[in-house]
């Protein structure tokens, strides 16, 4: 039987948020300070649960990123990704080779947008990666999604439109967040936080 073995990837193979770096990297620390700032009200109420984190999350991004150029905003992804691939946890990637070495498949299934994710992953071809996916018009971002925030149970929903029988494999999935949660109870083996501690 395949088996396939699904990442989160903010927090479960990094060390930091690849949303808030990716501001950071683009505006500087002042301009993500101040895109916190701004939409602070609607952060507070994302953490108590009154607002959809994938509502804020396309807001953040429309703010920083909407109307630029594709082509200019998938350079930046690669120069954030080659500039800060030292996120990436050193035991994280260490199960992916050994995971690939065996011959299992391996899917990186993060809210993360898929343009900035892809990258840290260059020269594993043979990775997919799964991610919130952006809307782009005559050449330019919107500032909009075309999917659905691929958090909790958009994870599993994602992952099934790859790989609809879920008869056919074993799956093992490791995750560290609420947002990981439903991914992990559709597992066959689960791992939480498996990479916190050992860098």
């Amino acid at each position: 039987m395949m088996e396939i073995c699904a990442f989160d990837f903010d927090g479960t193979l990094t060390r930091s948020d690849t949303l808030l770096g990716m501001i950071r990297h683009h505006r500087g620390m002042a301009g993500l300070l101040g895109v916190l700032l701004w939409h602070s009200p609607l952060l507070l109420l994302m953490k108590v649960g009154l607002y959809s984190n994938g509502k804020v999350k396309r807001k953040v991004f429309d703010m920083c990123f909407g109307g630029m150029a594709v082509a200019d905003f998938d350079n930046l992804c690669r120069e954030y990704a080659a500039k800060h691939h030292g996120i990436l946890r050193t035991n994280g990637m260490r199960c992916i080779d050994n995971a690939l070495r065996r011959g299992s498949k391996v899917v990186i299934v993060s809210a993360s947008i898929e343009n900035w994710v892809r990258p840290f992953f260059h020269g594993y071809e043979s990775i997919e990666i799964v991610g919130t996916k952006i809307e782009t018009e005559d050449g330019k971002l919107t500032g909009r999604f075309i999917t659905e925030n691929c958090y909790g149970g958009e994870k599993v929903a994602r992952l099934l439109e790859l790989y609809p029988d879920r008869k056919a494999y074993r799956l093992v999935a490791y995750g560290d967040s609420r947002g990981d949660r439903e991914l992990l109870a559709f597992a066959d083996e689960r791992h939480y936080k498996e990479f916190d501690k050992q860098g």
